[in-house]
C-alpha cells in the first residue's frame, strides 16, 4: 500500500468537501497557509469567499478526489459521508492510491471503520477525525481534534491538522476518533441541561445572571458550555455555532452506540428528549444554546 507523501504548503494539493458553519473557516485557514486548495460543496455560493481568495472549484466529490493528495470532509450526516465517499462518484472510487482522506464529520463509528476498510482495498489511507469547539474554535483554529486510524497516517496528517486545531490527539484504530467524539457529545448533552437549569435558577432567584456566571464559571462548575454559551443564553443570542439538528444527530449516534455497547446513558437520554422537544418548536436551525428556551422563568 503506497504511503501518502509528506504534507507541505505550495506542494500538497488539498481537497475540501463541505463549507458549513465550521468548514468554511477550517478551509480558510488551510488556504491562508499557502496550500493549493480545491473545494466541493453542494451549494457553490457557500464557497464564494474561498473561491475569491484563490481556491479552485470541483464539480463533484469524485472530481475533487482525482486532483487531491489529501482530502478533508466535514459534512452534515452519516448519509452525507456515505454519499461523498462511496459509489461511482465518491472519493474511494476516484482518488489515487496513496491519497490520504480525513473525515472530520461527527459520524457513526461503524461507518468510520467501513470507510477505513474500503479505503484499504483501494490503497487509500482513511482517518476519522471529528472536531469539537464549534464556530469559535473553527474561526480561531483552536479546535480539539480526535483521530482514529493508522498512527503513521495520523503523523503524516498532523501538520495539516495543526492548521485547524490545537488539542490534537491520536485515539487509536479506525472508529476511535468517532467513539471519542461520542464521549464528548455525551458529556456536553447532560452539561447543557445543567447550564440551562443553573442560569434559569439564578434568574428566578432575582440574581444578575452575568455576575452569577462570573462566579460559577471560574469555580468547580466551570465548563466550556457554561463560559461560552452561557453568555449567549443570557443575551438571548441563539444564532448557530452548532445546529440543534446536528446535535440531535450526534446524540442519536451516541445513544445507538451506547446501546450496542450495553451501556445505559440516562443523562444523554434526557438531553436528547429535550432537544427533540426544542426541534418540534421549530428551533432545529438554532444553536445548541437555544435549549434555554425550554427553561422559562416564572414571573
Amino acid at each position: 500500500m503506497k504511503n501518502p507523501p509528506a504534507i507541505t504548503p505550495q506542494k500538497t494539493r488539498i481537497g475540501f468537501i463541505g463549507s458549513g458553519v465550521m468548514g468554511r473557516s477550517m478551509a480558510g485557514h488551510i488556504l491562508e497557509k499557502g496550500y493549493n486548495l480545491c473545494i466541493y460543496t453542494r451549494t457553490r455560493s457557500k464557497a464564494a469567499d474561498l473561491l475569491a481568495k484563490g481556491a479552485l472549484w470541483a464539480a463533484s466529490a469524485g472530481d475533487l478526489a482525482k486532483q487531491s493528495d489529501v482530502i478533508i470532509s466535514i459534512v452534515g450526516y452519516p448519509a452525507d459521508v456515505k454519499q461523498v465517499y462511496l459509489g461511482p462518484e465518491g472519493i474511494l472510487e476516484n482518488a489515487a492510491s496513496g491519497t490520504l482522506a480525513i473525515d472530520m464529520t461527527t459520524s457513526d463509528p461503524a461507518l468510520a471503520r467501513t470507510l477505513y476498510k474500503e479505503g484499504q482495498k483501494k490503497g487509500i489511507h482513511v482517518l476519522d477525525a471529528p472536531v469539537s469547539g464549534g464556530d469559535l474554535g473553527a474561526r480561531n483554529a483552536t479546535l480539539s481534534i480526535m483521530v482514529g486510524g493508522d498512527e503513521p497516517d495520523f503523523n503524516t496528517a498532523l501538520p495539516l491538522l495543526e492548521v485547524m486545531g490545537k488539542n490534537i490527539v491520536y485515539q487509536g484504530p479506525a472508529g476511535s476518533g468517532q467513539h471519542t467524539k461520542m464521549a464528548n457529545q455525551i458529556a456536553i448533552a447532560a452539561g447543557m441541561v445543567a447550564v440551562c437549569e443553573a442560569l434559569a435558577y439564578a434568574k428566578q432567584a432575582g440574581l444578575n445572571p452575568e455576575t452569577v456566571l462570573a462566579s460559577i464559571g471560574q469555580g468547580a462548575a466551570g465548563s466550556w458550555s457554561l463560559n461560552n454559551l452561557g453568555p449567549r443564553m443570557i443575551n438571548q443570542d441563539f444564532a448557530p455555532g452548532f445546529y440543534v439538528k446536528h446535535f440531535i444527530k450526534d446524540m442519536t449516534i451516541a445513544a445507538d452506540s451506547a446501546q450496542t455497547l450495553g451501556l445505559e446513558t440516562p443523562g444523554l437520554d434526557l438531553a436528547k428528549k429535550l432537544y427533540h422537544r426544542l426541534a418540534e418548536k421549530g428551533c432545529e436551525n438554532d444553536g445548541t444554546q437555544a435549549l434555554f428556551k425550554l427553561f422559562g422563568v416564572k414571573s
